[in-house]
């Protein structure tokens, strides 16, 4: 027969999942959750199982394969990570085609994440990913390598490569797993991975731009409005190469940028920067900055 006492650890396994299993940042700032995370411990701790007098059957966690399981969570629950890993490590080692141990090899990533092992976890991930493509915590496990990626990111006068492959682990799980419940904050965190990129081209392209390299300044800012169009550094992005232009004597492209600038984003202070730029320089049209941002950008279908 299948354990009783299995099936509810499993059933506290799944609410784990899906309203506790979160990163270190959260779980740091958020009093809710750490007592979702204290409820679900205990809950985990009051179901640990034992061996049943019937003798292991599939499904069962008993015998050797219960106590490395429950002795992984116990530690898992009292934050002796090392332990953890150990005993889930040893389930893998000792049952590897356990479904108990599969468990044990997504709790292994999660508990070296915590620890900030954010290597290891991100290996065990991919060691995941790669046993077992069709399982049906996949989404999670994507979303865990992404956090490994995410909370390692450099500030943007630094390589990004932690970036671009956190970016790349969050878009795995919104463009394989959209209803999953990882999707919502996975989207999020793509955003937020686009800016932090632009934010590394607006930093070359503004040092370009002081050095007085404004051709390789404009095609950096340009890459900026043509991949991140969505990133809180387009606005400025259009300033510059409007400023760029100018300094260069290119005052239609300036104008060019100025408008789209103005159509698109006609708040932005950025916006009325550039208009004070062409303004200075007698490049206003008569007809006033809206109409002329409205008329020329109604005329651009793509920006750049």
């Amino acid at each position: 027969m299948v354990a009783t006492g299995g099936l509810r650890r499993h059933a506290v396994l799944l609410y784990w999942r899906q309203y506790v299993l979160v990163g270190p940042a959260q779980l740091r700032q958020s009093r809710g959750m750490k007592n979702n995370l204290r409820l679900a411990f205990a809950l985990l701790a009051a179901t640990t199982l034992t061996a049943c007098a019937s003798g292991p059957q599939e499904g069962d966690l008993t015998g050797t394969v219960g106590t490395l399981y429950n002795d992984g969570l116990d530690a898992l629950i009292e934050k002796k990570y090392d332990t953890a890993v150990h005993n889930f490590s040893e389930l893998e080692r000792q049952y590897p085609y356990s479904g108990w141990a599969t468990r044990g090899q997504i709790l292994t990533a999660y508990a070296q994440l915590i620890k900030g092992d954010h290597e290891e976890s991100i290996l065990t991930a991919e060691r995941f990913i790669k046993l077992h493509p069709g399982h049906q915590n996949l989404d999670y496990m994507f979303y865990l390598k992404g956090l490994n990626h995410y909370y390692r990111m450099t500030d943007v006068n630094r390589d990004q490569g932690h970036t671009r492959d956190a970016l790349e682990a969050f878009q795995e799980v919104v463009s394989r797993y959209p209803n999953s419940i990882y999707a919502r904050d996975a989207k999020l965190k793509i955003t937020l991975c686009e800016d932090h990129l632009a934010g590394k081209e607006m930093a070359v392209a503004r040092f370009y731009q002081t050095q007085g390299q404004h051709l390789a300044a404009i095609n950096r800012f340009r890459e900026v409005v043509r991949a991140y169009q969505t990133s809180a550094q387009t606005p400025e992005a259009l300033y510059r190469i409007t400023e760029s232009y100018l300094t260069l004597g290119v005052t239609d492209e300036a104008t060019r940028a100025a408008a789209i600038l103005g159509y698109n984003y006609p708040a932005s202070p950025w916006y009325q920067k550039a208009y004070g730029l062409l303004t200075a320089q007698n490049l206003a049209p008569k007809g006033g900055e809206k109409s002329w941002a409205k008329r020329v950008g109604e005329g651009i279908k793509d920006i750049f």
